[in-house]
């Protein structure tokens, strides 16, 4: 394994892991999640290795890498840009995301970056009722907690509205041991929400939403995974005319590096 870092155009140090040689594939955590919290990424990195080269960083705000304010989502499509240009290799690369980390892959391919293909698992879209949608202002919300030193109501509310976690559960997890490493990336819980823009509504997603996107797209979703995240990846896969559903047995809203590193090795391998 590689650690190194690359450098954003606005000056921002990206840190990332590498494995391998080959064809580049990145993976993209998403809300909450960095090297540290996800070693699932890094499992199925080592079994993926022997055939391609497998980048994992940090998101902006996230474990080692910086933050540069201010925060605008094309910020972070450069720093996935500058990973898979310095890191990759130079190659258009495979992206791999978790739940919303796969709109930021989504938005990065709208905007024209190199991305050959993106497997995506279960990307929050709220689609055929079975999940509230967000709360007004959910993103403002995020931001004014943070900004006034109250972490922890940012990272509360996105455990409720988007995890759908009860209250009481929440207020019991703040004492856990768990609880200040949330609350240390709670300023980029809203960069998610912004990535995921008004796909979590309740309505209809918008025609011209992802429509320069035109390079295949496996949605994953898992067969045990909560109805609401499965109704969510098949609208997204109507959605996109280069998307496949694929369901992976088993499963709920993660899955093993084993599980993952297969499917994702087919898929880049174009099987």
């Amino acid at each position: 394994m590689f650690e190194g870092t690359v450098t954003s155009p606005d000056g921002t140090v990206i840190a990332y892991s590498a494995w391998g040689e080959g064809e580049p594939i990145v993976l993209i955590d998403g809300a909450t999640a960095h090297r540290a919290s996800t070693p699932e990424n890094a499992a199925a990195a080592e079994l993926l290795a022997g055939r391609f080269r497998v980048i994992n960083y940090d998101r902006r705000g996230r474990g080692e890498s910086g933050d540069t304010a201010p925060y605008a989502v094309e910020r972070e499509v450069e720093d996935l840009t500058a990973v898979i240009e310095r890191a990759g290799g130079g190659r258009p690369a495979t992206v791999f995301a978790w739940s919303s980390g796969g709109h930021l892959a989504l938005n990065a391919a709208q905007a024209g970056a190199p991305v050959a293909r993106m497997a995506l698992f279960e990307p929050p879209v709220i689609a055929g009722g079975g999940h509230p949608p967000l709360p007004p202002r959910y993103v403002e919300r995020l931001d004014a907690a943070v900004a006034d030193g109250r972490p922890g109501d940012a990272v509360a509310l996105f455990l409720t509205a988007v995890a759908g976690m009860p209250e009481d559960a929440v207020r019991e997890m703040r004492g856990a041991d768990f609880w200040p490493a949330l609350e240390a990336v709670a300023p980029t819980i809203a960069y998610d929400g912004r990535n995921v823009g008004d796909t979590m509504s309740g309505r209809p997603l918008r025609a011209d939403l992802w429509d320069k996107v035109d390079v295949p797209v496996l949605v994953l979703y898992g067969e045990d995974t909560w109805p609401h995240l499965a109704a969510g990846a098949k609208a997204l896969a109507d959605h996109l005319p280069t998307a496949t559903l694929k369901a992976v047995p088993g499963e709920n809203h993660s899955t093993t590096p084993d599980v993952l590193a297969s499917v994702l090795g087919d898929f880049a391998e174009g099987a």
